[in-house]
């Protein structure tokens, strides 16, 4: 999946307590990928690693170099997220929910990534097992994928509205209650 898609998943499931929220489930449901790619992609551009050429499709995966396989595990593994969540739960002392983007995130990619290029390290580093999915850019995923995120956002936004609405309108009695208008 897309790393915005990722975000706006990870944000719509874990982020709608508050702007913050939103923002945080957002920035964390696309950490994985811009931990491990994003990487890349920055060290492309100070001329430290070459650019990967997706010009033709996905490159083979011998041409990336092992650092961004190294950081894929990482990022991508589900137990290294619950091990990273159960240790911020203990250190602040309550869960912070958002973090679910990253779980999201990695359940997510485990169908959505075939052998064909960065299959989901998901227990790793208990086992090298992955799935082989399907990829995410054919169009039989990406579009139920992008009509999914319009529906659920068009559903989210008029919710957000109505709400708004709702609470200017007893502001509203309140206010004309105690100044007797």
């Amino acid at each position: 999946m897309d790393f915005i898609s990722h975000g706006l998943w990870g944000s719509i499931t874990f982020g709608r307590r508050n702007r913050s929220s939103f923002g945080l489930a957002f920035a964390v449901g696309m950490a994985p990928d811009l931990f491990s790619f994003g990487v890349l992609y920055i060290a492309a551009a100070l001329g430290v690693s070459p650019k990967p050429d997706f010009s033709h499709g996905t490159p083979p995966e011998s041409t990336i170099p092992q650092y961004v396989h190294q950081l894929y595990n990482y990022t991508h593994s589900f137990v290294v997220f619950l091990i990273a969540f159960v240790l911020v739960w203990l250190f602040l002392r309550r869960p912070v929910w958002e973090l679910g983007a990253w779980g999201l995130h990695v359940l997510t990619d485990v169908p959505l990534h075939s052998y064909a290029f960065f299959p989901t390290p998901v227990l790793w580093p208990i086992s090298n097992w992955k799935f082989d999915g399907w990829q995410w850019m054919t169009p039989g995923i990406l579009i139920p994928n992008f009509v999914l995120l319009s529906l659920l956002y068009t559903w989210y936004i008029r919710h957000l509205y109505l709400a708004s609405k709702k609470e200017k309108k007893r502001r509203e009695a309140v206010f004309h209650r105690s100044s007797g208008i």
